[in-house]
């Protein structure tokens, strides 16, 4: 195999995100669910021989030291191939959203490398190299829909209903780090359970970090309030700036105002490369 190529990175959407405590060490606690949906990123993969990694960008031009890089970087390294690759990215999961595409991509990079160049890495072998790049690349290489805790390493897949969501992306982005160190952030919302969320998973809790986005980030606020107007119940997804609402069967919109990124997504069961790792010895 020299080639992949049409390689989906698959966006998430968190249906609640809860701050249940702060950590000596400055981490925030958190419980939450993460959701695939299919607003994806494309890459494509082509194997070079001379050890250099290379990479072009389709759509948006990327920082020379993106997620994809540095993951491909990470692998080449810690496996010691003298093998490179040369990747390609079209990039459409909107930047500075809450929707983890550059952590999407670099799981992507890692499960797709791992098969190019023939190392068949189990998943516990790709693991650490994820967490090492951002806190939500582990999710992205296990593959599944999960509730998520402790700061965001424990991971527990979850099946969800199929369900669709209109997800909305103002032009304004928020930086992660602005939020969590900001003063005004809640940060003791009681533990939930799983069983209390599975009666209502697309209405429970709420997004602990959305009131202090909103004050950031007027934007926001307007989205909230545009989704309101369909009688829809829209919140924050991670750090924002973009904002979901399941959509119910019979509701219909069309476009988005301000010229605004806008899509009607589908959750995803399965990640499209859950089982390209290598199976546990």
């Amino acid at each position: 195999m020299r080639s992949l190529h049409h390689v989906l990175a698959p966006a998430k959407l968190n249906l609640f995100l809860h701050i249940t405590g702060l950590r000596d060490d400055g981490y925030h606690l958190l419980q939450s669910v993460f959701m695939l949906i299919d607003w994806c990123d494309t890459l494509h993969f082509d194997v070079r021989d001379d050890a250099v990694l290379t990479r072009e960008d389709l759509t948006l031009t990327l920082p020379a030291d993106d997620l994809v890089m540095r993951a491909a970087q990470a692998l080449q390294r810690a496996s010691g191939t003298h093998l490179g690759a040369h990747i390609a990215i079209e990039k459409h999961i909107p930047a500075q959203a809450g929707m983890g595409g550059g952590s999407s991509d670099a799981a992507t990079t890692l499960l797709a490398l791992n098969r190019l160049w023939h190392l068949n890495w189990p998943l516990s072998k790709l693991m650490p190299l994820g967490l090492a790049l951002g806190a939500d690349v582990p999710f992205f290489l296990g593959g599944h829909n999960a509730w998520i805790e402790g700061i965001g390493e424990q991971i527990n897949p979850i099946e969800l209903p199929a369900a669709r969501f209109a997800v909305l992306k103002p032009h304004a982005g928020l930086a992660t780090a602005e939020i969590f160190h900001h003063p005004e952030l809640k940060r003791a919302t009681e533990t939930a359970t799983m069983p209390v969320f599975v009666v209502n998973p697309y209405g429970f809790g709420r997004n602990d970090l959305q009131p202090v986005a909103q004050a950031l980030c007027p934007e926001i606020t307007q989205a909230l309030q545009w989704l309101g107007t369909f009688g829809l119940s829209p919140r924050m997804t991670g750090s924002g700036s973009a904002v979901f609402a399941q959509l119910p069967d019979g509701v219909l919109i069309d476009s988005a105002p301000h010229n605004w990124q806008m899509r009607i997504c589908s959750n995803m069961a399965v990640h499209p490369q859950a089982g390209w790792a290598a199976s546990e010895s």
